[in-house]
C-alpha cells in the first residue's frame, strides 16, 4: 500500500533517522519501537504529513508521487493520532462527527456514523459530554472513534495506551484487535508489550537512524 525509499529527517545537524526501505502492506498491523528519542513520533508525523522529510521516491497504491508538497491522496487517506488527543470543547459527539462534517458529509449521515464509532468505542453513554471532564481512557478511546469513523486506508497510532494504567489502558487496549480483524492497516508506536504481543501484529524498529524489520 505504501512504498518509501530514502526517507531521512534531519534535526539541525543531527539525522534523526535515514531509512532505505520502508514497506506497509495493506490489511496489515505493525508495532513501531525503539527506545524514547529514536524518532518513533517524528516517523508517524512524517507518514501523515504533519511534518517535513525529505524521500527519494514514495508510492501510494501504486501510484508514484512526491512527499512535497504532502499529496492531498493521502491526506484524506491517512489519520493520525496524537499520544495526547486535543478535543474541542464542544462535546464527544461533535468531536466525533468533526471530521464527516468537514468533508461536507450531511450532519444526520454523520450523526450517524458517529454514532456507531462511539458505540463501538463503548463511549457512546458521554455523547453529549464536554471532552474536559473526560478521564485519560475516555478521551483516548473518544479519539480513536474519530479516526475510524473516517475509514482510513492507514492509521497512525502513537503510543495509544501511554500515560494509561488499570482498566482504562485494558480498555483501549482491547480495541486494537477490532480494527486489526476488520482488515484496516494500522501502525502503532508503542512500548507495551502487549500491543507489541497482539497476534499477527509485525514489527518494525528503529535503531541508530535505521529501520529493522523484526
Amino acid at each position: 500500500m505504501l512504498l518509501l525509499r530514502g526517507l531521512r529527517k534531519t534535526l539541525g545537524e543531527r539525522v534523526l533517522f535515514d531509512i532505505d526501505t520502508l514497506a506497509v502492506e495493506k490489511g496489515r498491523a505493525y508495532v513501531l519501537t525503539g527506545v524514547n528519542g529514536a524518532g518513533k513520533s517524528t516517523l508517524l508525523r512524517v507518514l501523515a504529513g504533519l511534518e517535513p522529510a525529505s524521500c527519494a521516491s514514495i508510492s501510494w497504491q501504486g501510484e508514484a508521487l512526491r512527499l512535497a508538497p504532502y499529496p492531498a491522496c493521502m491526506r484524506t487517506r491517512i489519520v493520525y493520532v496524537h499520544q495526547h488527543p486535543v478535543l474541542f470543547s464542544t462535546s464527544v459527539a461533535h468531536n466525533v462527527a468533526f471530521g464527516l462534517l468537514a468533508r461536507g458529509m450531511p450532519k444526520a449521515a454523520a450523526a450517524a456514523e458517529a454514532q456507531a464509532a462511539m458505540e463501538w468505542a463503548g463511549v457512546a453513554h458521554l455523547q453529549a459530554s464536554d471532552p474536559a471532564v473526560l478521564s485519560g481512557g475516555e478521551k483516548q478511546r473518544v479519539a480513536l472513534a474519530r479516526a475510524k469513523v473516517l475509514r482510513p486506508d492507514l492509521l497512525l497510532l502513537d503510543e495509544p495506551t501511554a500515560n494509561l494504567d488499570g482498566a482504562a489502558r485494558e480498555q483501549v487496549i482491547a480495541l486494537i484487535p477490532a480494527l486489526i480483524d476488520a482488515g484496516n492497516t494500522v501502525i502503532m508506536a508503542c512500548h507495551d508489550r502487549d500491543l507489541i504481543n497482539l497476534p499477527g501484529v509485525r514489527r518494525f524498529k528503529l535503531r541508530d537512524g535505521q529501520l529493522e524489520f523484526k
